[in-house]
């Protein structure tokens, strides 16, 4: 029987199948010695899960960035520790203003989904790519999450070949193809944790995705806009018209910060954890009531639920950072079984998707 950590090493193995050697149509698309490969520690990810307390503890005071990039928290309360920064790549452009920091697992997750959307249909534009995280995580901008280097705003392919950002999708302007594409390959070649989507966008993409012959139990399992199932990996949100919000299990990342946090408060090389209660405020709460009695400041607070002002609405959830007290968690990461489909439409068979033998050696589902 599989080890814990053995388990989540194999997943980084997997975590990036390969296209396969189907032909690519001939178009203009960019020659591959221009596609930029994203920086990587020397050393394989998943060899770092297998160093023993001893040997962490003894790179981690020698050469830190040599443990590769950590993610450490919650997605809301979270620290980012060597992040990498997206590189430049053709097929992708970054939004003006946007912190594009994450980890190595992150990036290459991007890059096997936009990659297999290249793959079927070369003569695309560039995906625009929003925020990630701030260089060492924490708290970003306009966001309650984006602090671990695992959230990441994905723009949507749009009709005409034209990059945009932040446009609404609508039955017009929306690329139905791509974008059934891009997220059946979140879904299927990367560690995705969850989509957040509008369900008006939502259904546009299941009803296209049920018409090329897609399997609807699988597509059921994808879309809560389907059967509505619990634990549906594209979830409604408000505010997600214009944009997906994806967030990727980090199997290395997640597990190398579990293991490290402790060293790196011990060795003064990271602040001790802050992470948060959620507090309904009563009528007449005020942010200093708040922050004596949960022993934090009032800076602290409106940072953490990106207000600029000191007013507070009665009845609403703030997140009160608190530090020091929330311990890591004690047990490995474990990352969901993906959800594969049983058969590829004729649309979508330029490329050879993962299945449950490639992927975990059979084909039970199990």
């Amino acid at each position: 029987m599989l080890s814990p950590l053995d388990s989540l090493a194999g997943l980084w193995m997997l975590a990036m199948p390969t296209l396969g050697a189907a032909p690519v149509p001939a178009g203009p698309a960019v020659a591959p010695a221009a596609i930029v490969e994203p920086a990587r520690p020397a050393e394989a990810p998943a060899a770092l899960l297998d160093l023993d307390d001893d040997d962490l503890k003894a790179r981690i005071e020698t050469d830190p960035e040599a443990i590769g990039s950590l993610s450490i928290g919650t997605p809301g309360h979270a620290s980012l520790m060597n992040a990498v920064q997206l590189p430049p790549n053709p097929h992708w452009e970054i939004a003006p203003n946007a912190d594009s920091y994450a980890t190595t697992e992150t990036v290459a997750f991007l890059e096997a989904a936009i990659d297999t959307v290249y793959a079927l249909f070369p003569e695309t534009p560039p995906l625009v790519i929003g925020d990630i995280s701030a260089p060492d995580g924490g708290h970003l901008k306009r966001h309650r999450s984006h602090q671990g280097g695992r959230d990441v705003d994905l723009g949507y392919y749009y009709r005409g070949g034209k990059a945009e950002w932040f446009v609404p999708a609508t039955a017009a302007n929306f690329d139905l193809a791509r974008n059934w594409a891009l997220v059946r390959a979140l879904v299927t070649r990367t560690d995705v944790e969850l989509i957040l989507l509008d369900m008006r966008v939502q259904r546009m993409l299941y009803k296209y995705a049920l018409s090329i012959g897609e399997d609807k139990d699988f597509l059921d399992h994808v879309f809560q806009c389907g059967r509505g199932l619990s634990g549906a990996i594209v979830e409604h949100y408000p505010g997600h018209r214009t944009h997906y919000h994806v967030r990727f299990y980090n199997p290395v990342a997640q597990e190398m910060g579990r293991r490290a946090q402790p060293l790196l408060v011990q060795l003064h090389l990271m602040k001790p954890a802050v992470y948060a209660v959620s507090v309904v405020v009563r009528r007449g709460q005020t942010l200093g009531q708040l922050a004596r009695r949960y022993h934090t400041t009032v800076r602290a607070i409106m940072r953490a639920n990106g207000l600029k002002r000191t007013l507070l609405a009665a009845g609403h959830t703030y997140q009160i950072p608190m530090r020091g007290s929330a311990p890591p968690p004690s047990e490995p990461l474990v990352v969901r079984h993906r959800v594969l489909p049983p058969s590829t439409p004729a649309e979508l068979a330029g490329v050879d998707w993962p299945t449950e033998e490639t992927l975990y050696g059979s084909t039970s589902g199990q």
